[in-house]
């Protein structure tokens, strides 16, 4: 149950499916308060996801107030990777192919303000209005915080806590056989972010990949749902069901950017532990894996942990509540 007041917090994304889910669950969990939302390059161009940010914001009805801006269009030194084959060539699931009975657009585009605020505008004027009271929630590459810490530190190091979706420690990544998507678009900038000595906690691959659904179960959750903003879940998740089918093979909606929400709406839900977690920036076959030093040895004798690692979760519990969240029923 919800008690006390909510927890203020900063989205930090790439818009794509999943993305858009953990949106679309932050802004229904009374838990916390979304007072600021910020794009960065990655599942697609910085350009189309803050495209596609506004897009769910008017599907939504989002709070006019709410404070957006667009930040990074390229990580520190790559050339950037997108993941449009996961997730349609609009990032959305080719959300403008979805029409009404009468043929027109479901999901209509709509316009972006002529000026947006930088991620770093927007980051400054929340740790303004709410000082250290702000939890930022980073569901794309890292590049926004990297350039902050260079930029504006003071703002960065005012974040009550970093909630970070990315990395693979036990597990196989999804973009190499090492690494997480996120991780591996802007390597550098996470090696920045994780040397910052921030308040950070990540949710990786090891426990996104142990909570997902079907397409049949995510059938019935929509079908059997009163909330008309249950159809958006359908209509955006066939693309990524083609995907987990067709080259994964388990066919399976993985729902790693919600858990990262998640943590912040019931941190009883998973279970971390402190790490010492670096990230491969260059390796010809490991760029972007992340190394968390798991040794049996004294603490005096190993780098001390640089954050808090979710390394279980109870599943079925993360499971309901997301439904909870995305498709109530009552």
């Amino acid at each position: 149950m919800h008690k006390g007041s909510p927890t203020k917090v900063i989205i930090d994304t790439d818009p794509g499916v999943d993305d858009a889910l953990a949106l679309l669950i932050a802004l229904a969990s009374p838990e916390l308060e979304v007072v600021g939302v910020t794009t960065v390059c990655g599942n697609v161009p910085v350009g189309q996801g803050t495209k596609n940010l506004f897009r769910l914001l008017n599907v939504l009805k989002a709070s006019p107030g709410l404070l957006v801006g667009q930040g990074a269009a390229r990580p520190l030194e790559e050339d950037l990777v997108t993941a449009v084959q996961v997730h349609g060539s609009d990032g959305f699931g080719e959300l403008d192919s979805v029409l009404t009975h009468e043929g027109a657009m479901r999901y209509p585009s709509v316009r972006l303000p002529p000026v947006l605020p930088t991620a770093q505008d927007v980051w400054n004027e929340c740790i303004r209005r709410y000082q250290d009271d702000v939890t930022l929630i980073t569901l794309g590459p890292l590049t926004n915080v990297a350039v902050a810490l260079k930029v504006n530190p003071l703002t960065v190091q005012k974040f009550r806590s970093v909630i970070v979706m990315g990395g693979a420690i036990g597990v196989p990544g999804n973009v190499s056989p090492v690494a997480e998507f996120n991780m591996y678009v802007d390597p550098h900038a996470a090696h920045r972010v994780f040397q910052a000595a921030l308040p950070l906690t990540l949710v990786p691959l090891d426990v996104t990949t142990r909570v997902g659904v079907a397409r049949d179960v995510l059938r019935t959750w929509t079908t059997t749902s009163r909330d008309p903003l249950c159809r958006i879940v359908s209509d955006m998740t066939a693309k990524t069901f083609d995907f987990a089918e067709q080259v994964e093979g388990h066919g399976l909606l993985y729902f790693h950017d919600p858990l990262a929400v998640l943590s912040a709406v019931e941190p009883s839900l998973m279970r971390t532990e402190p790490l010492h977690v670096e990230v491969e920036m260059v390796g010809r076959v490991s760029r972007g894996a992340t190394v968390a030093d798991r040794r049996h040895r004294k603490p005096e004798e190993k780098a001390s942990p640089n954050m808090q690692v979710a390394v279980d979760i109870d599943a079925e519990r993360a499971l309901s509540v997301i439904r909870s969240r995305l498709c109530p029923w009552s």
